[in-house]
């Protein structure tokens, strides 16, 4: 974890006074979200991928981690909902918190886990020692990992680790929109899950990766190094889902 200074930025603004890529600190973060803060040193990786929402989908997890086959010099990121209404919870996190170089987001199903909401019987202490042990949000040089989304209607000091994790439409939580990361224009470039998309949502300012695996969808990689998307199809549908409850291509206005 890194804090550091930030006297270079605009006053009011998480943005730095002279454009560059902003660096966020605990000081950026509402209370309830500093101490649940992870800095990382892109530098100090090959290549970066942010992976969408996996949802105990073990086999597809596999492939899609054959296909992209991150070497050891090489970080991958979830932006979290490891857990839940897939066939295989415990392989997943087992997967994912077995590797020094696969790191993940707290999404508001492990949120669930984590305060006794849900519970997933497969689960053992060490995993659930883990999903504890997750940050709500991720950031490095320009960047930021949540699970649900950012409110541009305010501040990040004024958005709750509630709001993180479930952020959708500003003001709510459906699928009616307009949706948070159609009117966000600031840094840094926030990279989500959460929101279920049939195809993954790339603006300047927002990447949307949960193509609705565990619906029958996919699950969606993003090289960040190369700025493009890496999918690959569910095997099966494991949980139905509404229409509505998926956002087409044509339905987000970004």
């Amino acid at each position: 974890m890194e804090i550091g200074a930030t006297s270079d930025r605009a006053a009011g603004s998480a943005e730095p006074a002279d454009g560059s890529p902003v660096s966020l600190t605990e000081a950026d973060f509402h209370p309830s979200v500093a101490g649940h803060h992870r800095r990382i040193d892109a530098a100090l990786w090959d290549d970066i991928y942010v992976v969408g929402d996996v949802h105990g989908c073990i086999d597809e997890l596999r492939r899609l981690m054959d296909v992209l086959d991150p070497s050891a010099d090489d970080l991958v990121v979830f932006v979290g909902d490891l857990v839940r209404k897939g066939p295989d919870t415990a392989a997943v996190v087992e997967y994912v918190r077995s590797r020094d170089n696969l790191v993940s987001v707290r999404g508001n199903n492990e949120h669930k886990l984590i305060h006794d909401r849900k519970q997933v019987a497969s689960l053992g202490p060490a995993d659930e020692t883990y999903l504890e042990s997750l940050p709500v949000a991720l950031s490095w040089d320009g960047a930021l990992v949540v699970h649900g989304g950012v409110d541009p209607s305010c501040p990040l000091t004024d958005q709750d680790a509630e709001s993180l994790l479930n952020c959708r439409s500003p003001g709510g939580e459906g699928y009616d929109g307009p949706f948070w990361f159609e009117t966000y224009r600031r840094q840094p470039r926030v990279f989500f899950g959460h929101t279920v998309l049939e195809a993954p949502v790339r603006t300047e300012w927002a990447v949307g990766l949960d193509t609705g695996c565990v619906y029958g969808g996919s699950l969606t990689a993003y090289d960040y190094r190369r700025d493009r998307f890496v999918s690959v199809p569910a095997t099966e549908t494991y949980e139905e889902r509404a229409d509505r409850k998926v956002l087409a291509p044509d339905d987000v206005n970004a």
